[in-house]
């Protein structure tokens, strides 16, 4: 038995968000349904690396759940989605605002058929306000919640994140807040609607930034990968590449001199003595410990570290992260078959469920692979299928091949 096990989900979402989101739901066991434009589906089928003709981008978000490609536009698309709802728990959608009131699809409509439906809204901006017509993607998120200019080494131009944190800071925003609105309906029967965007889910997780500035006006810079209120903390240059180092204590500052760089003399500098000092000299700080650690490998001083108790590890690019040895043994790349594909690597679950595990138990759907099956689960004959298949209602990539079986 998964946690959510028997909660149906509608996700009408594209690229990263709302499919991140829908991912976790449906690895904690919710059935998640994939509404899907046709012919080309989810944005993210286009995009690449592809292998015999399907996306792996798409592949990495979209596991554990169904797809069925489905007009909306049409009145059967549209009565069909009805019937779907009706028997959901969830609908998740991306537009911009106003689009699914013009689908008839919206909230209140939903509502309507489905009183205790839990609605949620993924956007750039928001359903109000004076930007909610803007396109929001990562990137423009990434540059209004100053995440950019916050972004990267002292004296360039903005950087953005190595990933698109707000697209998923807004995917988990989503997913916390549905679980939530969930409670709520256990108890009182209720369903809601919940309005979340990339802006405002980005800004969120700007906790120590809000301190400082609502605390004293400070404006956060780029700072590499220093630490705005402690030191040492941040990547060090070695013989052979970089090491991190946190020092997130006086105690692990006093470990780092003496069983580490084996400084004890650091401990009475004036310039080191004490945190604040550190900080205000903390480009001395880095030059004088660097002067250390580059007589040595990462590996050399990564054994050291641990072996002080002092928290510090390798800096290392993309394809040696995933082919750690802990990560390895905790399961976070794992192997699956894909119909089309063939035999892949996916990212795994990061949370071990004692009582009820998770588990990645289907690889993502081709376009429209259980339109079918969807079907006939609402009523509809096998005559009904075929016309609705006829009349482009709805749609499967190999639709052909299936009815000639």
């Amino acid at each position: 038995m998964l946690p959510i096990q028997g909660l149906k989900v509608l996700d009408l979402t594209q690229i990263l968000a709302g499919p991140y989101c829908t991912m976790v739901l449906a690895d904690m066991g919710a059935e998640v349904t994939k509404i899907e434009p046709f012919p080309h589906g989810d944005n993210s089928r286009g995009m690449g690396p592809f292998i015999n003709g399907e996306s792996y981008s798409f592949a990495m978000v979209n596991r554990n759940k169904k797809s069925i490609a489905l007009d909306l536009k049409s009145e059967k698309g549209l009565g069909i989605f009805k019937k779907l709802a009706n028997e959901s728990d969830i609908i998740i959608e991306n537009f911009r605002p106003g689009v699914t009131e013009k689908l008839g699809i919206d909230y209140n409509s939903m509502k309507r058929i489905n009183p205790g439906i839990i609605y949620t809204s993924i956007s750039g901006f928001g359903q109000t306000g004076p930007y909610k017509n803007k396109g929001g993607l990562d990137i423009i998120a990434q540059g209004m919640v100053g995440f950019m200019s916050m972004t990267g080494e002292q004296g360039r131009g903005p950087a953005k994140f190595g990933i698109a944190i707000n697209d998923i800071a807004a995917g988990v925003t989503a997913l916390y807040s549905i679980l939530g609105a969930y409670v709520h309906k256990l108890k009182t029967g209720e369903g809601q609607y919940i309005d979340t965007s990339l802006i405002e889910s980005g800004l969120a997780w700007t906790v120590w930034e809000s301190a400082a500035f609502f605390g004293s006006g400070e404006i956060p810079s780029p700072n590499g990968t220093r630490h705005r209120r402690s030191a040492p903390y941040q990547a060090y240059r070695t013989k052979d590449g970089y090491v991190t180092v946190g020092t997130a204590s006086e105690r692990l500052w006093i470990r780092f001199c003496h069983d580490v760089i084996k400084r004890p003399d650091w401990l009475e500098h004036p310039l080191y003595a004490e945190k604040q000092n550190r900080l205000k000299n903390v480009d001395q700080l880095q030059e004088d410990i660097e002067e250390i650690l580059k007589v040595e490998t990462t590996s050399y001083w990564v054994t050291r570290l641990d072996q002080a108790g002092v928290p510090g590890g390798p800096v290392y690019t993309y394809d040696q992260a995933v082919n750690d040895p802990h990560i390895l043994d905790r399961e976070m790349v794992v192997e699956m078959e894909h119909p089309i594909l063939g035999e892949i690597k996916t990212l795994g679950i990061p949370s071990k469920f004692s009582a009820t595990p998770l588990r990645i138990r289907e690889p993502a759907p081709w376009l429209g692979q259980h339109s079918t099956e969807t079907l006939k689960e609402l009523g509809y004959s096998q005559e009904e299928v075929d016309r609705l298949y006829e009349d482009g209602v709805v749609f499967n990539k190999f639709s052909e091949e299936i009815k000639s079986n």
